[in-house]
């Protein structure tokens, strides 16, 4: 043996002369030898000796072997084995890129040696030599070189279940670090690829995982970790895996991107950490963090995919996914969405149907006792899923441009089923009446959050008639909710300068000026489009008013319509129609052919004066301020109850009946007609009656009589203007457009199965 042989005895020499005697190394003592280590060390041999490297890599393989074979029996020469390493990691540090190749193979497989050994020690050892192996960077690449033997025991340390909780931290340590060397050594190297095989991956990303997941059931943390200082980084696991995989995924690129994220699905579901998901979204922050921005869509059609895979999971798990979604959209909406825009809509808003599907069997298939409970359990939970699919359509809606605003919510719209109707594009089959009504309020509260924030400079581009029709339809229905979300989506586009916060609340402003209302002049394409929409807008205004379940929200979102229309559209025209709008509504809750309740007679009461009283200021009519103030203060000493004020409080006095109520507390045309034909008003208009247009809606919708939408109202309130001013009550009309309307009617009246024709 080279340099004398090593004696096979106990007592070993000191390390010096162990070194001289395994490796034939001396003090370099001339210029001529080649200096091979930082402790001054050489090799007595001359420069481009390729055969002494490899003698000398063969020998310490000998020896490194014998003295592994050793430890079995004395642990008194594993210091032997860490100073032979020691001298084998200089060795490897001193060689020039030209020269490491033969010797990589024989150092690699003394490393497996060691990592292969029960003792940690040793395994650190050689954990430590194989990241100073790839921290070396090679001229050429190595096409038969292999590392699948080194991620397989790096990933078995990381998951290392030693009794003694410090060495074994130590141990999980050294895994992490060789997967990080492997990393490094691969990602460099021209056979890259490897490394991101499905093989590979299912080793290493569970590893990191694993010991990332432990520390964040020790350290259950709320809100954002400090930052870990370098020896936390050094000596925590966590920590150190987690920098480890933000680096793994920093070198991912597009044709391995899946690769690496697949496995992170795979270990949630085994370890069920969707819910709770608060480790999930970690770890997907850290993904949708560390990846390229430009690959951001990869990791949300994973997600989503995974969310079809898991689609009969309990909702908790659903809701857990669906939140981790939520997450990784709100960060790639700051960058690249990609082209999973309509796919990201359409898969949330199938899991929604489904959702909704569950629910409504869930109803339908409950039984009384404990199953009712469990019912009831089930239900709260899939409320969760619907909020959080909600959640994530009107977050990851309010971050997109525009343009792909304005076709989302065409998207959303189209799938809102409407009764009689097959225009959506939603399979509502399995789910009844009930089930039907749930999705029509889920997808109305997406598209709310969708449109909130949206700011259009023309009314137009906000509200288009393809839009507008389908929109408007839901608002006739006889459900509450649904007709308030129609009017809330309503707001959102038409609030172009941020005024329904001011605006909130049914009530009777002293000043309008204190409010500080934004406007701007109305421009040519707002006024085109209310001339051709404004009478679909009142009429919805008008029945919505008349509708008996309305409740306090219903008429202070009625109210603000009608504010948000004079602010945003309203031309002299439009003030006029808005001001017949509100007399009609007077003298129908008055008349009452409809047969309300006195609460809703005496809230469409309130909500005229509290829409009179704005507008009067609006315009600034001096007179008609007057007018309507005078009626508020005369309503307030005797009939309060006509007031918002004092209507919508919980507990009011309500009168018996209307009709014996004096005209002084009634809005009168004639004064108002006299007020702003005096500013130079064209007033002809207000001594014509509103009359809503009767449209197929009203058989689409639903409702309960037909007869309320197309009843042609001939008589007014006979005190409500003074005998001396009544007019003609009706609309100027042709024979041709009334014998049409005579057709439609008897059409409708025949499809509801009513035959009396009303005159």
């Amino acid at each position: 043996m080279l340099g004398g042989e090593v004696p096979f005895r106990n007592a070993l020499p000191a390390n010096d002369e162990f070194l001289a005697l395994t490796f034939g190394l001396r003090p370099v003592t001339t210029r001529s030898h080649l200096s091979v280590c930082p402790h001054s060390w050489g090799m007595g041999h001359r420069r481009g000796c390729r055969w002494w490297e490899e003698c000398v890599a063969a020998v310490l393989l000998c020896v490194l072997a014998t003295n592994a074979w050793w430890t079995t029996y004395s642990l008194r020469i594993q210091k032997y084995v860490l100073i032979a390493m020691e001298a084998l990691d200089q060795l490897l540090m001193a060689c020039h890129s030209q020269s490491i190749k033969p010797f990589v193979e024989s150092f690699l497989h003394m490393v497996a040696k060691l990592l292969e050994s029960g003792e940690p020690k040793l395994q650190v050892l050689g954990t430590n030599s194989f990241v100073k192996f790839a921290n070396i960077e090679e001229d050429t690449p190595s096409y038969h070189r292999r590392y699948d033997f080194f991620v397989s025991r790096f990933s078995a340390m990381c998951h290392s279940c030693h009794s003694d909780p410090e060495i074994r931290t130590e141990i999980r340590i050294a895994g992490i670090r060789g997967i990080q060397g492997v990393v490094r050594k691969t990602v460099n190297d021209e056979l890259r690829a490897t490394i991101w095989e499905p093989q590979h991956m299912d080793k290493i990303v569970p590893s990191l995982l694993f010991n990332m997941q432990k520390i964040e059931e020790v350290d259950s943390r709320i809100g954002p970790p400090p930052s870990p200082s370098a020896a936390d980084k050094e000596e925590n696991p966590a920590v150190l895996a987690e920098n480890c995989f933000r680096e793994l995924l920093g070198r991912a690129t597009f044709g391995n991107m899946n690769n690496a994220v697949r496995p992170v699905f795979a270990h949630l579901d085994h370890h069920k950490l969707w819910d709770p998901n608060e480790f999930a979204v970690h770890c997907f922050k850290i993904i949708m963090y560390s990846i390229q921005a430009q690959y951001s869509h990869h990791v949300i059609q994973e997600i989503l995919g995974h969310l079809d895979a898991r689609k009969k999971d309990s909702p908790r798990v659903r809701a857990g996914i669906i939140q981790v979604l939520l997450e990784a959209v709100a960060i790639a909406a700051k960058g690249s969405i990609g082209p999973t825009v309509l796919e990201v809509f359409n898969t949330l808003l199938k899991h929604l149907r489904l959702s909704v599907e569950f629910e409504a069997n869930d109803l339908q298939g409950g039984s009384v006792g404990s199953a009712n409970l469990n019912t009831s359990t089930k239900d709260n939970d899939e409320k969760i899923v619907q909020n959080a699919i909600i959640q994530t359509i009107g977050f990851f809606g309010s971050n997109l441009p525009d343009y792909q605003r304005s076709e989302i919510m065409m998207f959303i719209m189209g799938k809102v089923p409407v009764f009689g109707t097959s225009t959506h594009t939603l399979d509502i089959s399995q789910l009844g009446d009930l089930g039907t009504r749930r999705i029509q309020i889920m997808l109305l509260r997406s598209l709310l959050m969708v449109t909130s924030g949206y700011k259009a400079k023309t009314i137009v581009t906000a509200l288009p008639g393809s839009f507008l029709d389908p929109l408007l339809s839901p608002s006739l229905m006889e459900d509450y909710e649904l007709r308030q979300l129609v009017l809330e989506v309503m707001h959102n586009l038409m609030d172009r300068h941020d005024n329904r916060a001011k605006l909130r609340g049914i009530r009777i402003i002293p000043d309008v000026a204190d409010l500080k209302i934004k406007r701007e002049k109305i421009c040519r394409q707002d006024t085109s489009f209310m001339k051709k929409n404004g009478q679909q807008l009142y009429r919805h205004i008008y029945l919505g008013c008349k509708e008996e379940d309305n409740v306090q929200k219903n008429y202070e979102l009625l109210y603000t319509s009608l504010a948000l229309i004079t602010i945003e559209l309203a031309n002299e025209e439009v003030v006029i129609d808005l001001i017949r709008l509100a007399i009609a509504l007077q003298d129908s809750a008055i008349i009452n052919e409809d047969n309300l309740s006195m609460f809703h007679r005496c809230g469409i009461m309130a909500l005229v004066a509290a829409y009179l009283n704005f507008v009067s200021q609006m315009i600034a009519v001096p007179a008609f301020c007057q007018h309507v103030s005078k009626v508020i203060e005369i309503r307030t000493m005797e009939a309060p109850y006509f007031l918002p004020e004092h209507i919508f409080r919980e507990k009011c006095m309500l009168p018996k009946s209307l009709e014996k109520h004096d005209k002084s507390l009634c809005f009168l045309t004639n004064k108002i007609a006299e007020s702003l034909g005096g500013s130079g008003y064209s007033v002809e208009r207000l001594s014509v009656p509103y009359v809503p247009q009767v449209t197929d809606e009203d058989r689409l919708s639903r409702r309960k009589s037909i007869v309320d939408t197309v009843s042609i109202q001939v008589d007014i309130l006979p005190n409500s203007i003074p005998s001396d001013d009544v007019v003609s009550n009706t609309e100027e009309i042709t024979f041709e457009a009334l014998k049409k309307a005579i057709g439609r009617t008897l059409k409708l009246f025949h499809m509801e199965g009513v035959v009396t024709l009303l005159f």
